[in-house]
């Protein structure tokens, strides 16, 4: 049996890689080799080798090969060489050298799934949807993720300059930075107003579930759990798979699932639920074992967006699933796909792959694959709307993995919709020359300019979902839902009306 790390992550972090846990697939019985393909690969490495324009070293061609062999499987699948394995490694210890951005690949460079806080591209305000395209003045299109995740790699105190593409930027916006050692704080904690709290997870690593039980211990003595907790989960992107079971385990009873796992083989196919054997990995994490009884009855709202990923999914879904929270924000990213990074032979070197292996599905049997955890409150990011930059899901991204049902809903979807007709040509219209054009009808402009929303830093007081939820935790008559009374209404301040459920114990 190989043994290797589950991840439940966006994607890859320049300076490092986000992963997780601790189990690995089965050796597969022999399977027939394909003749024809290996026929094929062998005839096309010959004519690599004597006629590309100049030598190519046979580990470059191998390493290629190997590469696209993985890549061309799905978003996140790749190959680990060296530098990329000890950087996953690192990433998962909270601290890694580089800029602190989560990115993915894109046909023009690099997309910006989140910057992560408190880091370099943090305090550039580089903002989730932004598409790097250049590195240094070097276009980045023609290149693989991982050459330019190596790119924004460096020394610390080293300089670099990206240049990016932004929704509603007249054009290119050239940012320079510093790299640093990114230490990333995973948990951060603070006590809001009339007795709630509030808790940010920016990244789930190692000792994410120990520092999340220390921060709700610390808020409890202060008398800041009585009314309610608001849990942050934006811009997250996700971790490693242990310490999302563990952050559940903080609210939920003890033993209950919170998700399950389902792949080709036996060893993929796995339920994990709120017992320490499902996410105890380092000592302190006993700490959310001996939680008080307040965590697992207090109201919880748990903010998502568009870039709340994987790990972070995993929990808003267990949550939402057992009706021990009021998802509040927008739509989710919609990874529910797990990879396993398998350590590979290299001549002494340590190379990995991280291959997809299964996906996952909250506790009531949903994949949220492509799909995303939908809120039951939908608050924009302000009053004035969404920052409208991260347009990107994971739908959005080529060769994603679709479930299987709603690939064939939508097969038959498209089989049975009917051919659209044909528009109206456009007038042509021809001059004294004889040249002839086409006449495009002129859009009219608005009249009002709209109003761009207010940037703001999560658990700032200007956070308009952050004041939606604290304004919710006021509203909820929080007796009447502990006792399983009827459903209610409320209103919140931004006029938005919502049906409050009950709470289950």
């Amino acid at each position: 049996m190989f043994r290797g790390l589950l991840l439940v992550s966006g994607g890859m972090v320049a300076g490092a890689l986000i992963s997780a846990s601790l189990a690995g697939p089965a050796k597969q019985g022999a399977s027939i080799l394909p003749l024809d393909e290996i026929r094929q690969f062998t005839d096309v490495y010959g004519a690599v080798k004597q006629f590309y324009v100049e030598p190519v070293e046979d580990k470059k061609l191998m390493k290629e090969a190997i590469s696209g062999m993985l890549s061309g499987l799905d978003p996140h699948s790749a190959f680990l060489d060296e530098e990329a394995y000890k950087d996953l490694q690192e990433g998962t210890a909270g601290e890694f050298g580089g800029l602190g951005i989560e990115v993915s690949a894109d046909p023009s460079g690099v997309k910006v799934i989140s910057p992560i806080d408190d880091t370099p591209a943090a305090r550039a305000h580089i903002r989730a949807g932004d598409i790097i395209f250049k590195i240094d003045g070097k276009l980045i299109k023609d290149q693989s993720l991982n050459d330019s995740v190596k790119m924004m790699r460096g020394k610390p105190d080293t300089n670099i300059e990206l240049s990016i593409l932004r929704k509603g930027s007249a054009g290119p916006i050239n940012i320079k930075l510093t790299r640093a050692i990114i230490k990333v704080q995973s948990v951060k904690s603070k006590p809001l107003p009339d007795g709630m709290g509030y808790v940010r997870i920016s990244q789930f690593q190692e000792r994410t579930s120990s520092d999340l039980a220390n921060a709700l211990e610390s808020l409890n003595k202060s008398g800041n759990l009585k009314n309610g907790l608001v849990l942050d989960l934006r811009n997250d992107p996700g971790g490693l798979l242990n310490a999302a079971i563990g952050v559940s385990a903080a609210f939920l009873p003890k033993g209950s699932l919170v998700v399950s796992t389902k792949g080709q083989i036996e060893d993929a196919k796995k339920e994990y639920i709120t017992s320490p054997k499902d996410y105890q990995v380092v000592r302190e994490d006993a700490a959310v074992e001996k939680l008080p009884e307040v965590t697992k009855t207090m109201p919880i709202v748990v903010l998502v967006n568009g870039a709340s990923a994987s790990a972070s999914e995993i929990v808003a879904g267990a949550l939402q699933d057992h009706k021990r929270a009021t998802i509040m924000g927008t739509q989710s990213f919609g990874k529910g796909s797990v990879q396993t990074v398998i350590p590979m032979r290299s001549e002494g070197k340590k190379t990995a792959i991280k291959l997809t292996t299964a996906r996952y599905f909250t506790p009531s049997g949903r994949s949220i694959q492509a799909k995303g955890i939908s809120p039951d409150v939908e608050v924009k990011d302000t009053a004035e709307g969404n920052f409208l930059d991260f347009d990107i899901r994971e739908a959005d991204l080529s060769n994603h993995l679709e479930v299987p049902e709603d690939k064939a809903a939508k097969d038959a979807k498209k089989a049975s919709e009917k051919p659209k007709k044909a528009e109206a040509p456009l007038p042509v219209k021809t001059d004294a020359s004889g040249i002839t054009e086409k006449v495009e009808p002129v859009k009219a402009k608005s009249e009002t300019v709209k109003k761009r929303p207010k940037f703001y830093r999560y658990g700032d007081a200007d956070d308009f979902q952050l004041n939606q939820a604290i304004d919710y935790l006021k509203k909820v008559d929080k007796e009447q839902v502990s006792k399983n009374a009827k459903a209610s209404v409320i209103e919140l301040e931004s006029g938005i009306k919502m049906k409050v459920e009950p709470v289950k114990k």
